[in-house]
């Protein structure tokens, strides 16, 4: 077998063996002239010959990378969320979707607790070659967030959904700016804003999973900079009056459901008499009511991105988009 052949049988039976995996980078042709004491050509042909292939791939200035092999060699990913949420489900499907032929990736949930978070990363280090994390704690916990994420390698961390003002040693964060989200969205709608005469955001407290103060924030910089007459609760009960010209945006879906049965106890018409506005958007609010209207992030995008960067190899700080989906509640 010519020498060429040789090298070309080493590298694939490594990647079956999985000492080289997915988007890992090979010995340079130097390097691997020098250790086989072979001449530059020789190795340069057996890369070709990969390449070929479509086992490895040449990236300028960069060297070889693997592509493709079989299951074994496919990347592993560690994804971890705080909860499995529609929102949550939309980010995943969308990474397996893009990934689907490269790589296997594992989910975790640590259902909001601090412990779980520390203890399922220091279980998995070293087990998997990327780590996507929603990091959603706190204020008080983030020095113990912080910790965690120290553990992992910085270039296999990525980061989603939220930024850290405290930590931004990672590959990648593709995240939510919660305020200027709200804030701008609404701003670029206000015409549909002005036509109630208050507006009321029911902002949960004492929920296990925490709500960043950046959608209160966004919310108060929005009415104060129009001029809007506002109020912040922190839930619908049965004191809650649906009052006429008024509208609220909803957070959590309970609230949601509550607002709605309310309204059926009056004559008002949703949309004109009182206003609904939801945050994130899920399938159920597509049909809920004739359709909720709601402000959202785009999660398919998110996921898209982060698949992006692993592919790409190349990470970078990317704010997602925001939208509001205009139904028949607002």
């Amino acid at each position: 077998m010519p020498m060429y052949k040789q090298i070309v049988w080493e590298i694939k039976n490594k990647i079956e063996k999985g000492h080289f995996h997915f988007n890992d980078k090979l010995p340079s042709i130097n390097n691997l002239s020098a250790g086989y004491n072979l001449s530059r050509d020789t190795v340069e042909k057996a890369y070709t010959l990969l390449n070929k292939e479509g086992v490895v791939e040449s990236v300028k200035r960069r060297g070889y990378f693997v592509k493709n092999a079989n299951p074994i060699s496919k990347v592993q990913i560690m994804l971890l969320f705080d909860q499995l949420s529609d929102n949550k489900r939309a980010v995943y499907n969308s990474i397996i979707e893009e990934l689907k032929e490269v790589a296997d990736v594992y989910l975790y949930v640590y259902q909001a607790d601090i412990d779980t978070f520390n203890k399922l990363i220091i279980e998995n280090l070293h087990r998997y070659h990327y780590y996507m994390v929603v990091p959603h704690f706190r204020n008080e916990e983030r020095k113990l967030v912080k910790r965690a994420l120290q553990i992992l390698p910085k270039e296999k961390l990525i980061l989603l959904d939220r930024k850290l003002d405290y930590y931004d040693n990672c590959l990648g964060n593709i995240y939510q700016d919660f305020e200027n989200d709200v804030y701008e969205t609404l701003q670029e709608n206000i015409s549909l804003v002005n036509k109630y005469k208050k507006l009321t955001l029911v902002f949960p407290e004492g929920s296990p999973f925490t709500y960043p103060e950046g959608i209160l924030s966004g919310f108060v910089k929005l009415c104060k900079a129009n001029g809007i007459k506002y109020e912040v609760i922190s839930e619908i009960n049965e004191q809650f009056a649906i009052v006429k010209g008024e509208a609220i945006i909803t957070i959590e879906d309970n609230d949601l459901v509550k607002a709605i049965k309310q309204l059926k106890l009056t004559d008002f018409k949703l949309g004109e008499d009182f206003g609904i506005l939801s945050y994130n958007d899920r399938p159920l609010k597509e049909v809920l009511y004739e359709g909720i209207s709601v402000i959202t992030a785009n999660f398919v995008e998110m996921g898209k991105e982060a698949a992006r960067m692993i592919k790409e190899k190349k990470g970078s700080l990317t704010r997602n988009s925001f939208m509001l989906i205009r139904r028949n509640s607002f």
